[in-house]
């Protein structure tokens, strides 16, 4: 009984640990589809970060005041994986899908947020990555369209 316990109060406390814990070399993205080699790349918080880092401070629908968000130009990604599409289809860990433009990224520098205010988004608050419009520099964003794309608990991307 008292093993059955320990077993059940440990599976509990890891299920709240936030996605900040989550190690540097744990996959948090996979991308395939149009990509150089042909097959999917498993992503770790550590591969996204060697690729550089760009800062969005916006507000977005779900904050009242302007955010920073620190994390992987969009554009440093798919050059990397030699993506060749037109169109990204994302999907979260809650299973929502987005359809994304690749023409967005280049227009508007989007960034893959890693980080908000400093700090790693756990899956409780929109992490472990987060599609960043600049909706603040750029008011023809300020639409349900826009919205829509900035998926979070981003899991999976897929080139096409």
């Amino acid at each position: 009984m008292f093993d059955r316990l320990r077993v059940l109060v440990l599976a509990a406390v890891l299920a709240v640990l936030p996605a900040s814990l989550a190690l540097a070399g744990d996959v948090i993205l996979t991308v395939d589809g149009k990509i150089a080699g042909g097959k999917p790349v498993d992503l770790t918080r550590a591969d996204l970060e060697a690729l550089g880092s760009a800062t969005i401070v916006t507000a977005t629908p779900w904050r009242d005041k302007p955010v920073s968000f620190e994390g992987v130009p969009f554009k440093a990604l798919l050059e990397k994986l030699g993506a060749t599409g037109d169109t990204l289809y994302v999907v979260a860990l809650n299973h929502y899908r987005s359809e994304l433009p690749v023409a967005d990224i280049e227009t508007y520098d989007l960034i893959l947020a890693l980080k908000q205010d400093g700090a790693y988004m756990p899956v409780s608050d929109k992490g472990p990555l987060f599609i960043v419009y600049p909706f603040d520099s750029h008011p023809e964003l300020k639409n349900e369209v826009y919205y829509a794309r900035s998926a979070w608990q981003v899991r999976s991307i897929t080139v096409e």
